[in-house]
């Protein structure tokens, strides 16, 4: 046969069989993957259980790689600890050794109908699992077929002038040996299809035996790799470096003793083919034994080499919400009402930024108020909870009931804040904004004089959360009228702008139109600013009713109080 086809049918195969061993662990994913992870789950409670789960989940999944992933992400997000995973890898690694045991053997015409069988159930069947065990038969059959075709291929190519001088000087050179394998397995994600073509050109006679377990340990090298490589956390990378650690040290053990090793492998099977894949076997075994009884230390020694970095601040998590406070409805309140005030804390920088987006076109500050409003609505949701469990732990009476109350109205006007600032305000100005609609000189006045208005309002609003003063609470609700005569401006700027236009219109016609559809930024800000005053005044409603009995139930009932009324068309 002509080399370079020879070459070209060798890649196809070797792609077969790895197309093969990714159907079967797709197949056994997709169709028994929570159950696999509820088994995982349940047997690691001790280093043997831990080990044997690895040795089954990897027979089942046909990769160590595979196993690798899925106990890296429970280890990572805390499910299970580092010791009983590390059990794991030692069960997986040795189960990919079993695996190949069986692959080697002259199964071939097994291929061809598990193909046809797998094909079968998984056009004939509507049923998930159905399809999907299909799958593992298409994918088992591909590879056993793979693996014929490679035997084949590789009988027809042993002679090739070319080919004998470059296997060969690996037995002259271990350790480019070990790390071309490594580098070979990591490109593949497969040490079983790595180790079974070594264990061909064995067979073949391409590569000597001594090539032949070099290439092995840098196939046991290299399939430690594609796991440490996709980890991207600290607490992930422990598991990773520590299968890659337990790999190496036996690959640099054996690595200087590899004519020894050929020499009693030879004892045991005379076959080159066999001796590949019984060496691939010895050597995982041995490194179970040897660091199955020490997990627990290795365990110990990885979380100090690769310690957790110091956590981020996170805005959403709750300070002063502290579960012993719950003994007293008084402390716990009080706490409630700590971890309101960083809410009106995130508002008002909230507020601040939204004017520089809308003044200044600050796209950065965008990000940052959709973050904080997300902040807001999850400390809103834990202060609940929080007073939830005060009810669960205390008897209220009815001062500590009605401080209760307050403190939730608080927090949902809070939110109804941010909700307006992010969703609303920021939201419609930059939309404006990116189809080129900027607010005039006189239309930024107005609203950096509301925006220092509503500052000032909400300081004001917590002063009333916090002392509940009667003087304090109608100096808040008069600020209504402030924000009436803001909107009258507003209103009346607005018009001046389009009477102006209209009057120029003759030289322009499409003057006035596009006036009036750059003043709707203007107007939808001012109408959002007002509505986050309305909220802030909500403060006051519930001092005003504990001292003077006057209930919110809208602007009709303010002729009660000592200053100037709203008309019902601007309320």
């Amino acid at each position: 046969m002509n080399a370079s086809l020879a070459l070209v049918e060798l890649a196809g195969h070797v792609g077969l069989l790895l197309w093969g061993t990714h159907m079967v662990g797709t197949g056994v994913q997709r169709g028994f993957g929570p159950a696999l992870q509820r088994w995982l789950g349940r047997n690691l409670d001790t280093r043997f259980r831990s080990f044997f789960t690895g040795l089954g989940i990897t027979a089942v999944l046909q990769s160590s790689t595979a196993t690798g992933l899925l106990v890296t992400s429970f280890t990572a997000s805390g499910v299970i600890s580092l010791a009983p995973a590390l059990a794991v890898m030692l069960g997986a690694n040795v189960g990919t050794a079993l695996l190949t045991q069986v692959f080697s053997l002259n199964t071939a015409l097994i291929g061809p109908p598990l193909v046809l069988l797998g094909v079968l159930g998984f056009r004939w069947t509507s049923k998930g699992r159905t399809k999907n065990i299909g799958r593992i038969g298409i994918g088992l059959g591909l590879m056993l077929m793979a693996l014929a075709g490679l035997v084949h291929t590789l009988a027809s190519i042993e002679g090739t002038p070319l080919l004998r001088p470059v296997v060969g000087a690996l037995a002259d050179d271990p350790v480019i040996a070990v790390l071309l394998a490594a580098a070979l397995t990591w490109a593949c994600h497969s040490s079983i299809a790595m180790v079974l073509l070594v264990a061909s050109f064995a067979a073949s006679s391409v590569v000597s035996p001594i090539g032949a377990l070099a290439l092995v340990l840098g196939a046991n090298l290299g399939g430690a790799l594609p796991t440490l490589v996709s980890a991207t956390t600290v607490p992930a990378r422990r598991l990773p470096v520590g299968n890659l650690i337990v790999r190496a040290s036996g690959v640099v053990a054996c690595v200087f003793l590899l004519p020894q090793i050929a020499t009693l492998m030879r004892h045991i099977d005379s076959n080159p083919g066999r001796m590949a894949v019984d060496f691939h076997l010895l050597f995982n075994v041995v490194l179970a034994v040897l660091y199955l009884g020490p997990v627990e230390r290795f365990a110990r020694l990885l979380t100090r080499w690769l310690p957790d970095l110091p956590a981020a601040a996170d805005p959403a998590r709750p300070v002063h919400l502290d579960k012993a406070g719950l003994g007293s409805a008084t402390v716990a309140l009080v706490n409630a009402s700590r971890e309101t005030l960083r809410m009106a804390d995130m508002v008002e920088s909230m507020l601040r930024d939204a004017l520089e987006v809308l003044l200044r076109d600050d796209r950065e500050r965008s990000v940052a108020i959709a973050s904080a409003a997300r902040c807001v609505d999850q400390l809103g949701d834990c202060i609940r909870i929080y007073l939830a469990d005060i009810g669960d732990e205390q008897t209220f009476d009815e001062q500590a009931s009605s401080r209760g109350q307050d403190i939730l109205s608080a927090v949902i006007n809070l939110e109804h804040v941010a909700d307006i600032i992010a969703a609303s305000l920021v939201e419609c100005s930059l939309r404006s904004l990116k189809r080129g609609r900027r607010l005039e000189l006189e239309e930024q006045e107005i609203i950096s004089a509301m925006t220092r208005e509503l500052l000032d309002t909400l300081h004001l609003s917590i002063t009333v959360f916090l002392q509940a003063q009667l003087p304090d609470a109608r100096r808040l609700i008069a600020k209504k009228g402030i924000f009436r005569e803001f909107e009258s401006k507003a209103m009346a700027l607005s018009v001046k702008f389009l009477r102006a236009a209209t009057e120029a219109s003759s030289a322009d016609s499409f003057s006035a139109e596009r006036v009036a559809e750059d003043s709707g930024l203007f107007l939808r800000a001012v109408r959002d600013l007002r509505r986050v005053d309305s909220h802030l005044v909500s403060f006051a409603y519930p001092v005003m009713h504990h001292h003077e009995g006057v209930r919110r139930e809208g602007d009709d009932q303010l002729e009660k109080l000592p200053f100037p009324q709203p008309s019902n068309r601007n309320a």
